[in-house]
């Protein structure tokens, strides 16, 4: 199923407008899967944004029967999965970088164009893997705050361009807020931008977007414009553990990236990411249950009048009124996982939908904690 017609699904199956059949397509699809082990050590692990419904049952047959060659480097099996993906997002093979998940992408993209006192312009707070190896190796990054809406301030991003910016990152859905930007906005914005610099669109979360017809930046990719677009299989495909990702590219600036890619990935990584791509039953369910998994939180912190932002992703961003350390540690002692600190949302929370029995857990855990 390519990005147009997962597209249609979405708005056909109703999720744009709260998910009607989610009731009977959620019952029709725990069928075709089931987690093996809902929680860890009895935690429901709720911080990391991670898929606990996957690999799906194809995925995780397609890695047994790789075993017999796990001995064997990534570059036996490597180019059909490139291929795939060009189809999928419509370009060439050419235009397609594989990494060790997204954030090896981040890193290298990071790395290729913030070295050398290279300036790079993001939001804040956002996703920091690029944002902190291109300052770790000499970049010096002008964090923009997110708006009152907890949006991207396209405006004030593009005032900030010099002749020494590298790079202007932008991550949409956004980590850790879930906020989505209009997609005119957005095109707009790249269209100025990359015709100055470089631009950056992550795009982890993008298979969650409800919204019709909204536009992935590989669009922009096409019309080879500056833009670099990363994606990843860690999150509706469940490979997180497996570190796989891709970035799409302009075949000139894809070559410069290849260059700084330093790990790569694995023969079980491909192999699990190959199938993944053709599992679109997996796909339709963990899409749905992450809509089910939300809709309860939404009912829990509704229920409690806590203030949160309507999410674009499989994680929910939510005030606590309380310092975030202080509200982790109090949920853990609860056997659940939540957040991070994000400055300078300090007493905000960030919480992973999880599966249904997760979030019956944070629910109960949520209610003693807030009162």
């Amino acid at each position: 199923m390519n990005n147009i017609d997962r597209r249609k699904w979405l708005k056909t199956a109703g999720l744009s407008s709260g998910f009607t059949l989610l009731g009977g397509f959620s019952s029709m699809a725990m069928n075709l899967h089931t987690p093996i082990n809902t929680k860890l050590n009895g935690v429901a692990k709720l911080n990391s944004n991670e898929n606990p419904y996957g690999p799906s049952k194809a995925v995780r047959e397609v890695i047994i029967n790789s075993l017999d060659y796990a001995c064997r480097y990534p570059s036996i099996i490597f180019h059909p999965l490139v291929e795939q993906i060009a189809r999928k997002e419509g370009v060439t093979k050419d235009h397609i970088v594989i990494t060790g998940g997204s954030t090896e992408g981040l890193k290298a993209a990071g790395l290729t164009f913030g070295m050398n006192g290279g300036e790079i312009i993001a939001p804040e707070p956002t996703f920091q893997s690029l944002l902190t190896y291109a300052e770790n190796n000499g970049s010096f990054i002008h964090r923009v705050p997110v708006d009152e809406k907890m949006g991207h301030d396209l405006n004030e991003m593009e005032r900030r361009i010099t002749a020494k910016t590298g790079l202007v990152f932008i991550c949409n859905p956004n980590n850790p807020t879930g906020t989505l930007i209009d997609k005119d906005k957005l095109r707009d914005f790249c269209l100025s931008v990359s015709n100055r610099t470089m631009v950056f669109s992550d795009e982890a979360y993008y298979d969650f977007i409800t919204e019709p017809d909204y536009p992935s930046m590989v669009e922009l990719v096409k019309e080879n414009m500056n833009v670099i677009v990363s994606k990843t299989f860690s999150k509706v495909y469940g490979l997180a553990g497996l570190r796989i990702g891709y970035l799409v590219a302009r075949p000139d600036i894809a070559t410069r990236l290849k260059k700084n890619v330093m790990a790569m990935t694995n023969v079980l990584a491909i192999e699990a990411a190959k199938e993944a791509l053709r599992d679109d039953e997996f796909y339709k369910f963990s899409i749905a249950k992450n809509v089910e998994a939300k809709n309860q939180i939404y009912k829990t912190l509704d229920d409690l009048n806590l203030e949160y932002q309507k999410s674009h992703t499989n994680f929910i961003f939510f005030k606590t009124g309380k310092p975030i350390t202080e509200m982790m540690a109090a949920m853990e002692k609860e056997n659940v996982l939540i957040g991070r600190p994000f400055p300078p949302f300090t007493n905000w929370a960030r919480i992973s939908s999880g599966t249904i029995e997760d979030i019956k857990l944070f629910d109960k855990a949520i209610r003693k904690v807030m009162t």
